[in-house]
């Protein structure tokens, strides 16, 4: 499995865009990928306009395949990406389950 972590500082009053823009890609995205185990996206009430996303795939051809899609493209490397400043992308290993 791999899991991906990006924390994201948005835009100055983008918070709202982006996450507009989240919802609008996690079901034609994510949400019809074989191989995206899970799509996650958190909010941090105490910290506007940042987002954390928390993705699982099943290997490295699945991630491939999800930022391939015409719709990640569209989406979030497109119109989602002009609502941040910068993002930073960490790869993690799985060392515990429950």
């Amino acid at each position: 499995m791999l899991t991906k972590v990006f924390p994201i500082h948005l835009k100055d009053g983008k918070q709202a865009e982006a996450e507009a823009l989240v919802a609008e890609f996690a079901p034609r995205g994510p949400g019809v990928e074989d191989g995206t185990l899970s799509f996650r996206v958190y909010r941090d009430p105490a910290k506007p306009d940042y987002l954390l996303f928390v993705e699982h795939f099943a290997d490295q051809d699945a991630y491939d395949a999800h930022t391939g899609s015409a719709v990640y493209q569209e989406l979030i490397a497109g119109r989602f990406a002009e609502t941040i400043v910068e993002f930073v992308e960490i790869d993690h290993e799985l060392l515990v389950e429950l």
